[in-house]
């Protein structure tokens, strides 16, 4: 009988021996061995340090930042400042022109008058007539202060409202340049008076009366079509008499008509002396230059004006 050959088994109890020491030998390594410690000296010393410096970069920066929106904000202040000053230059230069520019203007106009008032004294002292008086200056001068009345007739515009005060001034003058009058009266292009109360009567040449006159006209409004068609026929049915001698003075920057013929037209039919065939009053005119001047006012006043028996006067600009 064969006898049976015994197993050979790989994990018996020896091999397993031998393992497990084996593991634990490797354990015992681990723990022994000095896992973790850096080879530099003094790593961990150092964080602090570096944190700190961290920190005081972070508020160095913001230091930084807020001196230079302090900066910014001068700047922008300066420059304001500086805008404010070049405004203030261009508005100072701009006041010294138009001053200067103003005071031109009121020269001229001096000089102009003193050549009318020359010229008026000149015929007063010569006794000019009518018929005479066509040889004088059709421009400056040479207007006739023979009249008991004058009569205004004035443009009330906008052109000529923006210009008023200078209106005013020229209304003065031609007053104070006439000897005594018994009266006058003022109306607007449109036969508008400037003082009711005095409607078809004259206001008496006193001195209260004409500061008073002045004195409304300053502030005086009123519609008007920059036609003195209206005005005329007014002062004339109303103003003027054979008997009586009177000077009428348009005052004016443009004419709106769409011909020259009503204005013209009016004066010969109410104007003329039916037995004489010579005008009833003489009718002056005096052109201002506003921003509307386009001429036709000045073309209209000069033929006016000859066939009047009067002067037509163009003031500067």
């Amino acid at each position: 009988m064969r006898r049976k050959r015994s197993e050979f088994e790989i994990f018996n109890l020896s091999f397993l021996d031998i393992i497990s020491c084996g593991f634990g030998a490797i354990v015992l390594l681990v723990l022994i061995s000095p896992f973790g410690i850096s080879d530099e000296a003094g790593g961990a010393d150092e964080v602090p340090s570096l944190l700190q410096s961290l920190i005081g970069t972070e508020a160095r920066i913001e230091q930084l930042e807020v001196a230079l929106a302090r900066e910014t904000v001068r700047l922008e202040e300066a420059r304001a400042r500086l805008r404010a000053e070049d405004v203030s230059v261009d508005a100072a230069e701009r006041a010294l022109t138009a001053a200067s520019n103003e005071s031109a203007q009121r020269a001229r106009d001096v000089e102009g008058l003193r050549n009318v008032e020359r010229a008026l004294r000149k015929q007063a002292r010569a006794g000019v007539t009518a018929p005479l008086a066509a040889a004088r200056d059709s421009e400056v001068g040479g207007i006739p202060v023979d009249s008991e009345y004058v009569v205004f007739v004035v443009d009330t515009s906008g052109s000529m409202q923006s210009i008023w005060d200078r209106v005013t001034r020229e209304i003065e003058k031609i007053i104070r340049i006439h000897p005594r009058i018994k009266g006058f009266q003022m109306l607007n292009d449109n036969g508008f008076h400037l003082i009711s109360g005095y409607r078809g009567r004259w206001i008496p040449d006193t001195a209260g009366a004409r500061d008073r006159a002045i004195h409304v006209f300053r502030s005086w409004t009123s519609a008007s079509n920059s036609s003195p068609v209206e005005g005329l026929e007014v002062a004339l049915k109303r103003y003027v008499k054979a008997n009586e001698k009177v000077s009428i003075y348009i005052f004016g920057d443009d004419y709106t008509g769409s011909s020259y013929d009503p204005v013209i037209n009016t004066l010969s039919r109410l104007n003329k002396n039916r037995i004489t065939g010579e005008p009833k009053a003489r009718v002056h005119a005096i052109g201002f230059i506003s921003l509307q001047t386009k001429g036709r006012f000045e073309t209209l006043m000069r033929e006016v004006t000859r066939r009047n028996n009067g002067t037509f006067v163009a003031l500067p600009r």
